[in-house]
């Protein structure tokens, strides 16, 4: 069986269980909060970093390792496109999101409002928080203009692209922090996506004393 050790309302962690999800993978979740440092976790990871993939005597870590691992190991529903062209626009969104995004929007909000108070680590900067919240109404902006052309953000079925900007998103909705008013195209998306049978377990994560936004879980948006 497979083995994920995750942090529940972390982007990357999320990638990776929708991609075990829509593969109908069983697999072992284990959650983890990478900075206490525990000794068994730095065996399987010195980075300290979530996710962390186990697959027999085999350990994966990094979000795009894995997702790539998936994709050559367990082939039978594939995420990545079927044509070569569809493959490279995948890879590309995944990067826009994991990269760009998360420097523009995940880490200014997320990182601030939620991962700072998860590590004890003070109070979130204003400014990183007013940054995040211009960038995003940027980005709500290419997924529109994206999704407007397309049937999904990579093409014309889902991709690992929308797993991986709707997973972003997801931890940013939690926290109220995503003004889909005003971004029409971006909120279908969304919806259509969450309304997946493999986003109901995300929708099913709390964090203590934090309770999601009003819409978070409801499916209807």
């Amino acid at each position: 069986m497979l083995q994920l050790y995750h942090l529940p309302l972390c982007p990357f962690s999320r990638k990776v269980r929708l991609a075990l999800l829509e593969k109908a993978l069983v697999t072992e979740f284990a959650e983890i909060q990478p900075w206490e440092h525990d000794p068994d976790f730095l065996a399987l990871n010195p980075a300290a970093e979530v996710p962390v993939l186990v697959d027999g005597e085999l350990v994966i870590c990094d979000s795009r390792a894995i997702v790539e691992y998936l994709e050559e190991a367990y082939p039978e529903q594939d995420l990545l496109g079927d044509t070569p062209a569809q493959r490279a626009e995948t890879r590309r969104l995944m990067g826009w999101f994991d990269v760009k995004f998360r420097r523009e929007v995940t880490d200014p909000i997320w990182g601030e409002k939620l991962l700072k108070r998860l590590k004890r680590a003070g109070t979130p900067s204003s400014e990183a928080l007013r940054a995040g919240a211009a960038n995003i109404r940027l980005h709500l902006a290419y997924i529109c203009h994206l999704y407007d052309d397309r049937r999904w953000l990579a093409g014309d079925r889902m991709t690992l692209a929308d797993l991986t900007a709707a997973a972003h998103l997801s931890v940013l909705d939690y926290l109220g922090s995503v003004p889909w008013e005003g971004f029409e195209s971006a909120r279908n998306w969304y919806a259509k996506l969450k309304s997946r049978p493999s986003f109901r377990p995300l929708l099913m994560d709390r964090i203590t004393g934090l309770r999601p936004a009003p819409h978070y879980d409801d499916l209807d948006f």
